[in-house]
């Protein structure tokens, strides 16, 4: 639990859901999860070419568990807004080496952010616990059986193109309903793939494909998601919606983030995936005493 420790208060209203890990079940809620970012690339949006030593990286991840991260997202490919995306072998080359030395130091969840079945396969074999899919499955035709073969949980998010168009001109007709209805068939997809209903995560997508607007309504209309039945996971963190606020670049969106955060979970987010694990951890620790009305012991 890091160095905040959790109080043992829960919100109130608040759902749980079990998530099936190679049959072993985890609960999920009704306090959130928080998801720890480590980008091992020279070109992410904000952190990147900090953590391309897997050293640094290794060590990135673990303050992050102590900070209070219950999973730790990978990541060896930048999907920012423009991005062309890399080959699969220098994927491979920065996710792999992470992982191999990550795996015997740290219980917490290590999940893999890519769209490539061979990535995902080989990052499973050293120890991954879930891959977080910015295509829903829809990048690699093989990539929902590797999912169901290792019978690890996939997250499932909405992408309106690809991370080097989606930012041209994002529109919608109704963009809850739209983006309701792709997750509803992307999840018919994974279940037919063989995928339990317990490893299917959601991610509305946040910055992907959205304009301010979108993503506000998105924020503040979270809970119209809830009626799926699976873990939410949102991320808001340092995204650029929080900029145009702000007039900040991504080191300036922090109390963005956490408003951000706290809303979406407060509106039905299980899992918030942010780069700022501490800051995001105590805010969420007043909540709990806000929410329960409990006071500060003197």
């Amino acid at each position: 639990m890091g160095k905040e420790k959790s109080l043992g208060r829960k919100l109130p209203l608040k759902k749980t859901y079990h998530l099936d890990i190679r049959g072993k079940t985890i609960k999920i809620g009704p306090n959130p999860w928080l998801m720890g970012i480590v980008n091992v690339t020279p070109d992410s949006f904000s952190d990147g070419g900090m953590f391309l030593e897997p050293e640094r990286a290794v060590d990135q991840a673990l303050r992050l568990v102590e900070e209070g991260a219950r999973i730790i997202d990978i990541g060896g490919e930048s999907t920012r807004p423009g991005s062309t995306g890399v080959s699969e072998e220098e994927e491979i080359k920065r996710v792999l080496p992470v992982i191999k030395k990550l795996r015997p130091q740290t219980k917490a969840l290590i999940s893999v952010d890519t769209r490539k079945s061979r990535v995902a396969r080989l990052a499973l074999e050293e120890g991954a616990d879930l891959i977080n899919d910015i295509s829903a499955l829809g990048h690699d035709p093989e990539m929902a059986a590797v999912v169901a073969e290792y019978k690890v949980p996939v997250i499932l998010m909405h992408m309106l193109g690809t991370p080097e168009t989606m930012q041209l001109s994002p529109a919608y007709n109704n963009l809850l309903f739209e983006i309701k209805h792709f997750l509803l068939e992307r999840i018919r997809v994974a279940r037919k793939a063989g995928i339990k209903e317990t490893r299917i995560i959601i991610d509305p997508g946040i910055g992907f494909g959205k304009t301010l607007e979108h993503n506000l309504e998105l924020i503040k209309h979270l809970d119209y998601f809830l009626d799926l039945d699976k873990p939410i996971l949102l991320g808001p963190s340092r995204k650029s919606f929080i900029g145009l606020i702000l007039q900040e670049p991504p080191a300036g969106r922090l109390s963005g983030t956490i408003v951000s955060c706290l809303i979406g979970y407060l509106k039905g987010a299980s899992i918030l995936r942010v780069h700022d694990v501490q800051e995001i951890k105590r805010a969420f620790l007043v909540l709990e005493y806000l929410t329960n009305l409990k006071e500060v012991a003197k």
